[in-house]
């Protein structure tokens, strides 16, 4: 069979230009992309040239006729010899011009009877808050054009790991039967027409009228108990697929619609699933700084470090995450431990909370960036062994360290990892494999008891009620109930991550559309 040739053919980037430009000395070159800023002077006009391929621009050295009707954010192909520039600038090539194609104008003030309105993305400092008002037109910009390649840059190695570890990597739906948390914070799936054909609705059938599944389906808060039904067969499984929560909060850790990596695996030890996280992670960041990624991010927001404070301090900042994340082992300590410290912070003046620590509340935001820099002193840190009461129901109790479960029965074998300033990117256990405690948990936890009862007897193929019947977590009991195996995973937020690394403050400047609570642009 003849293979087809690549379409479209290969080209040169901004990226591959600028890495290699001794190659090109003297050579005829085109360069597609949009224009960053345009400087026009009497005898010569400079365009600083982007393509998302790298944060970096080319110069091109235009003659002011070539220069007529371009402006910021018009996209164009330049054809010209690349060759050394000046000993005063700062790159050391450059375009000279000889052609200009203008593939898409973005500017009305260079256009006549035009309709067009002007470019909003101009030649100057834009605020996060000013771009997550232009959705669809900040992702032209160098900091979030960075950011989809950091993305598929992680997305890539991240897969690589996995792959050279004999994962596999599945795909779990997005609608499901299950509030896989708990929370109740879930969007719930509808076929209800909208209301453009609401005057149709009374013609609907009955079937129709009584939902598209006729009982309550949701988008998925996790895809952990989907992947558990692969880990039986595969072993080693992982996904990074969306996910969603249908909480109410602006703050700058939450949005709706997010992504998760998920993996499972089976083990005996809750201190696999941690190795495995403190493998991964370190691993990444390697790899990415390898390729140049932090010096890119450092200089698509030298902008930022001219505007304020902050900003003058972002340099040391993103390096010393960096240099902390690749540094191993990371502290772990219980939850039992952090809330000690806690109080005697208290007790001694160290910090002041506005929420008291206790052992039945769970950890606030305050507490985990205390906990963080008390004992990670910049480095992730593990908080595990949760209390039992505040955790989801498929969690397995805790043991000793001889392996023997706890006979205090309270904590459960559970782990966050906090990072120093985001807090908790990572949250993980090992499950409830045993079809007996498993639905004394659901019980205990107020969920629908699987059809084997609380004490767990096993019952016969006759015996199985008709799925309608079944509680919707009865699938789950039946992993349980047909070759169970100890097994553990782990979600890692995966935009928080991506957000921790680039040195973004506010997750929703991560996601590339975000949807938040009020807010869904495009």
């Amino acid at each position: 069979m003849r293979r087809l040739s690549a379409f479209p053919p290969a080209s040169a980037n901004v990226a591959t230009i600028l890495a290699t430009p001794s190659q090109r000395d003297g050579h005829a070159i085109t360069v597609e992309g949009s224009i960053r800023t345009i400087r026009n002077q009497k005898q010569r006009s400079f365009v600083e040239l982007g393509d998302g391929s790298t944060a970096y621009t080319l110069q091109a050295v235009l003659d002011p006729q070539l220069a007529e009707g371009l402006g910021t954010g018009t996209s164009v192909a330049i054809t010209g010899t690349w060759q050394a520039a000046p000993p005063q600038k700062e790159q050391p090539y450059e375009l000279k011009a000889k052609a200009v194609k203008i593939i898409g104008a973005a500017d009305a003030e260079a256009l006549t009877n035009s309709i067009m309105q002007k470019y909003p993305i101009q030649k100057k400092y834009h605020s996060a808050e000013y771009l997550r008002t232009l959705p669809h037109l900040r992702l032209r910009t160098p900091v979030n054009a960075l950011l989809a390649r950091l993305r598929s840059e992680c997305d890539y190695h991240l897969a690589s790991y996995f792959r050279e570890r004999d994962f596999v990597r599945v795909q779990p739906p997005i609608i499901t039967s299950s509030d896989c948390e708990g929370a109740g914070e879930v969007f719930t799936v509808s076929s209800k027409p909208s209301s453009a054909r609401a005057k149709d609705e009374v013609e609907a059938t009955d079937s129709e009228k009584d939902g598209f599944f006729k009982d309550p389906k949701f988008l998925t808060v996790s895809s952990q108990l989907h992947l558990e039904a692969f880990v039986h067969e595969h072993q080693k499984v992982w996904t990074l697929s969306p996910t969603f929560r249908a909480e109410k909060s602006d703050t700058p850790r939450h949005v709706a619609e997010f992504w998760m990596l998920e993996a499972e695996i089976r083990t005996e030890s809750l201190k696999d699933v941690m190795n495995l996280i403190e493998d991964m992670i370190p691993d990444l960041v390697g790899k990415l700084q390898d390729a140049g990624f932090m010096e890119e991010i450092l200089y698509a927001n030298r902008g930022a470090e001219s505007a304020n404070a902050e900003g003058a301090q972002f340099p040391e900042l993103l390096r010393n995450r960096w240099q902390r994340l690749m540094q191993t082992p990371w502290p772990r300590i219980t939850y039992g431990t952090a809330v000690k410290r806690l109080h005697e912070a208290l007790d001694s003046k160290e910090a002041k909370f506005m929420y008291e620590p206790s052992w039945t509340t769970g950890l606030q935001l305050e507490h985990e960036k205390f906990i963080a820099t008390a004992f990670g002193q910049g480095s992730p840190v593990f908080v595990t062994d949760y209390p039992r009461q505040i955790k989801p129901f498929y969690m397995l109790p805790s043991t000793l360290e001889n392996g023997v479960e706890n006979p205090q029965n309270n904590t459960v074998a559970c782990f966050d990892l906090l990072l120093p300033e985001l807090c908790e990117v990572v949250g993980g256990s090992m499950r409830e494999h045993r079809l007996q405690q498993l639905s004394q948990s659901m019980h205990h936890h107020g969920l629908n008891v699987p059809a084997a009862g609380v004490l767990g007897q096993t019952i016969t193929n006759s015996e199985v009620l008709p799925s309608s019947e079944r509680g919707n977590l009865e699938w789950y009991a039946d992993l349980r109930r047909y070759g169970s195996v100890p097994h553990g995973g782990f979600g890692l937020g995966f935009d928080r991550l991506l957000a921790y690394l680039s040195g973004t403050s506010n997750i929703k400047d991560v996601v590339p559309w975000p949807r938040y609570h009020g807010r869904c642009d495009c």
